[in-house]
């Protein structure tokens, strides 16, 4: 098998980055012959030096801008159902150590070294999600990977994201194995419902959950607001944690309703209210003549930024959504605010939250700058997929 890959050969002097431990070589740094462009995308490849030494296995696509996504410095090494099922073993390892119960991101692309590939998991179902070419092509192997290490009940195939398409690849949602129906989950203690079919991305967002247990510190025997609640990942564990009022705004009615399920399962239904619409609406409308004071303010929006060229306006969305959010907390009270956008360095997020609460007239102090949950471990050389950043501020 190995013998019959095809060899990717950078271009001269475009091997440093890949041999101090960059992960992708970008198609201008190849060298895009005639017989290069043939190769069909997601194939495994031999990434090869100017010079012609191999210095690993890639997956390549040479539609893409990341042209080639490296699997292993070993040139000898077989890509199959038992290469991928250690990286997966590994990961399931470092996961069950660092959170103690089967609620996680199994795999975080190449930090986890499985490029372009996300796996949630939630007990026995797996939601996985393949966000290139070359892992693509792999779904069979990577499945009877899957199956071997850990024999789930369901896994599906949430090959929803934009990204795909500038792989060439389709987006769609598959059941693999079992049913994709909503599954509940544990985190931080408490139960929640995931949609694995229907929800946003995996059905769950895992990357907060230390700072939500963190947030619930804050607000025993307060009052909370929840902005952009999703499925009530902040807001009904504050209120499982002893907050005495938590009010959860979302646009969807459908998680939503995962929030109320979540707030029943965890005996807090009377403490949460909940409120369908939009973020920045319902903040206008609270801080109006008779502004409503909280303890605790969180507002965890989706990506404002989701291309280069939208980042001057989107960035600038932190700063509208802080100078509407600060007036609603109470002196002496806390603001958690985040962004995921991955284009949006902490910087420029930091500015934008110090602009809004200039805008508001607030002053206070930073508490904590977090990011993603520690199952989102980030690669060394890559480190903007360090996309998510948070602040706690208290105002006064």
């Amino acid at each position: 098998m190995a013998k019959k890959l095809p060899s990717v050969l950078l271009r001269s002097g475009e091997d440093r980055r890949v041999r101090a431990g960059h992960p992708w070589a970008f198609s201008n740094e190849i060298l895009m012959d005639a017989e290069t462009k043939a190769i069909p995308p997601g194939s495994l490849a031999y990434l090869r030096a100017p010079s012609g030494e191999a210095l690993g296995l890639v997956t390549f696509n040479p539609h893409s801008l990341i042209a080639a996504r490296l699997l292993t410095t070993n040139p000898e090494a077989t890509v199959d159902a038992l290469f991928l099922g250690r990286r997966i073993a590994n990961a399931a390892a470092l996961r069950d150590r660092l959170i103690g119960v089967p609620y996680y991101r199994l795999i975080h692309a190449e930090a986890d070294g499985l490029p372009g590939v996300i796996v949630d998991r939630f007990g026995d179902a797996l939601v996985v999600q393949l966000n290139s070419a070359g892992m693509d092509a792999l779904t069979p192997v990577l499945l009877e990977a899957l199956e071997a290490e850990l024999s789930p009940k369901t896994i599906v195939l949430k090959n929803d994201s934009p990204v795909r398409e500038l792989e060439g690849l389709k987006r769609e949602v598959t059941v693999a194995k079992g049913n994709g129906e909503p599954i509940e989950l544990i985190e931080n203690g408490a139960k929640f419902v995931a949609d694995l079919s229907e929800g946003q991305k995996t059905g769950w967002f895992y990357d907060q959950r230390d700072n939500r247990r963190f947030m619930a510190g804050l607000a025993r025997d307060a009052t909370v607001l929840d902005v952009y609640s999703y499925s009530g990942g902040f807001g009904v564990l504050a209120a499982k944690e002893g907050a005495k009022a938590v009010t959860c705004i979302d646009r969807s009615a459908a998680a939503l309703d995962a929030a109320k399920q979540a707030a029943k399962l965890n005996g807090v239904d009377k403490v949460v209210s909940f409120d369908k619409a939009e973020a920045f609406e319902a903040l206008e409308k609270l801080g109006g003549t008779h502004a409503r004071k909280f303890d605790v303010v969180i507002c965890d929006p989706p990506a404002f930024v989701k291309s280069r060229k939208d980042l001057k306006t989107g960035a600038q969305g932190y700063r509208k959504l802080v100078r509407l959010a600060a007036p609603l907390v109470a002196r002496g009270g806390f603001l958690f605010v985040a962004s995921c956008s991955h284009l949006v360095d902490p910087p420029v997020f930091a500015d934008q939250v110090k602009r809004g609460l200039r805008d508001a007239e607030r002053t206070g102090r930073i508490l904590r700058s977090s990011g993603a949950a520690l199952d989102h471990p980030v690669h060394p050389n890559l480190p903007e997929t360090a996309y998510l950043k948070a602040l706690t501020l208290q105002l006064d």
